[in-house]
């Protein structure tokens, strides 16, 4: 458990495997789509327990998973020592893996909070931020111990992210109260058995706190650590230096300063007092300007270097994925025009603008740096670029598919709508989005397993390299 960047290595290669388990769930559920019954309505299956489970095995055991050990080996690469404790990195790395086996009983077993993003119940939500509480000790006290004075810009984002998780995780979950729910469900009657603790507001304010959460845990924790990824390994694979480190920092301030006001925006179409819907829209608007420099900054340092695309996978990830990020950050702010949020308000475009966000940027990033990291840590060559190669594709053209499916059919689903036709009437309509959605699990799901048999063949295999040749194990030509 002391061995240098073994922390880093188990988060990896844990969540390369749940990322298989939440692709499974997410092929399941949207095959429910298509065919309600085809598991014969067992309770344990059913979509209102898998979604859930599908969601928040993606969000915290698949990419934050990847994003713990990319900051635990970033860390000390830039401060230019040694982790704090390898130890205490492995130690939350088990109980990290603790909060996934625990999700996936309780969500399916039907114990939930109900709320987005928030679903996990109280004892969950203790173990979560114990974890988060150990990382950013173990991450703080490596910085404090740096031998390299000047702070690079991943550091700024890696530990502005760790700080503002456990924050924005407690006021989302409610943490201090966790018996309103409870006994306003009227699960509590003095038998533990019926029913289990969790945080919620009363009425329309648990909309309003919630949202503020469901955004911010977005934009406070999945984008800065993923800009924080790509500004680290991207300058690495194509050995160049960042193009502006003044730029970078322009970026981080202005994700701090617009994100926290945008939450609201998900929620325009209810009775919210108005000024909250003003600041979620401006704030949305704000957006492009860390969205754009961060952009125009990664851009920039690949000058003179595009065509090394070609010679490393990793790069390929983490480059598609800025394209991604783009294209999400541009449908943000329009999404929160009062026009365009009432066409698409509930419905299918929203899940495929989620999808837009956490697979095509947050998963292609967190790709990228599971194949860079696996074989450096290890010291070997990537075992098989062809199917890394194979991996890029099919979830690339999975995630394309899935979110011309879902947007397509969630613009035909709003003016369905919006010609006052109820919800009922236009299901018939969504079945051939719906049977694309499900092919698009198929391909996403073979990537997912891909990765997994190639990382861990990639640990196994027993012709290590030299360390002088470390850096470059990730960038074998495919």
């Amino acid at each position: 458990m002391d061995k240098e960047y073994s922390a880093a290595r188990n988060f990896v290669v844990t969540g390369a495997f749940w990322v298989i388990i939440g692709g499974l769930v997410g092929l399941v559920a949207a095959t429910e789509m298509v065919s309600p019954d085809f598991l014969g309505g067992i309770p344990f299956f059913v979509f209102g327990r898998l979604r859930p489970l599908h969601v928040n095995v993606m969000f915290f055991l698949w990419v934050s998973s990847i994003y713990f050990g990319a900051f635990l080996y970033i860390v000390p690469k830039l401060c230019g020592t040694k982790l704090y404790s390898e130890k205490l990195g492995n130690v939350a790395m088990v109980l990290w893996n603790f909060v996934g086996i625990f999700a996936l009983f309780t969500l399916l077993t039907g114990y939930t909070q109900g709320r987005e993003y928030a679903e996990l119940i109280w004892p969950i939500d203790i173990l979560v931020e114990v974890v988060l509480l150990m990382n950013l000790y173990n991450i703080v006290r490596t910085i404090l111990a740096r031998k390299e004075k000047k702070l690079f810009v991943s550091l700024w984002y890696i530990t502005g992210a760790m700080l503002w998780l456990p924050i924005v995780y407690a006021i989302g979950n409610v943490i201090w109260d966790p018996f309103t729910s409870w006994i306003s469900t009227g699960t509590f009657n003095g038998n533990l058995l019926l029913g289990f603790p969790g945080g919620s507001l009363d009425g329309i304010r648990d909309s309003i706190w919630n949202w503020y959460y469901g955004h911010n845990v977005l934009g406070l924790w999945f984008t800065p650590g993923g800009v924080a990824m790509v500004y680290y390994f991207l300058p690495v694979i194509i050995r160049s230096p960042l193009y502006s480190h003044t730029l970078s920092l322009i970026g981080f301030w202005g994700l701090a300063f617009f994100y926290t006001m945008v939450g609201h925006h998900h929620i325009l179409q209810t009775p919210t007092p108005g000024y909250l819907k003003t600041i979620a829209t401006l704030g949305s608007i704000g957006l492009f300007v860390p969205v754009f420099t961060f952009l125009g900054n990664i851009w920039m340092t690949m000058r003179g270097s595009w065509g090394k695309i070609y010679e490393s996978i990793p790069l390929k990830f983490l480059i598609v994925g800025t394209v991604w990020y783009f294209v999400t950050c541009v449908q943000g702010p329009f999404q929160a025009i009062q026009g365009f949020n009432r066409l698409i308000h509930f419905t299918n475009w929203i899940v495929g603008h989620a999808h837009l966000a956490m697979l095509g940027t947050m998963s292609s990033w967190a790709m990228g740096a599971v194949l860079y990291m696996v074989p450096v840590i290890s010291r070997k060559r990537l075992w098989s670029p062809a199917l890394a190669e194979a991996q890029f594709w099919l979830v690339t053209m999975g995630f394309i598919l899935m979110m011309i499916t879902l947007q397509v059919g969630g613009l035909v689903q709003g003016g369905m709508w919006m010609a006052g036709q109820t919800v009922y009437a236009g299901v018939p309509q969504m079945r051939p989005y719906y049977i694309g959605r499900a092919i698009s699990g198929i391909l996403l799901f073979a990537g997912f397993s891909l990765q997994f048999y190639n990382i861990y063949k990639t640990i196994r295999s027993s012709e290590p390299i030299r360390a002088s040749s470390a850096i470059s194990a990730a960038d074998v030509p495919a």
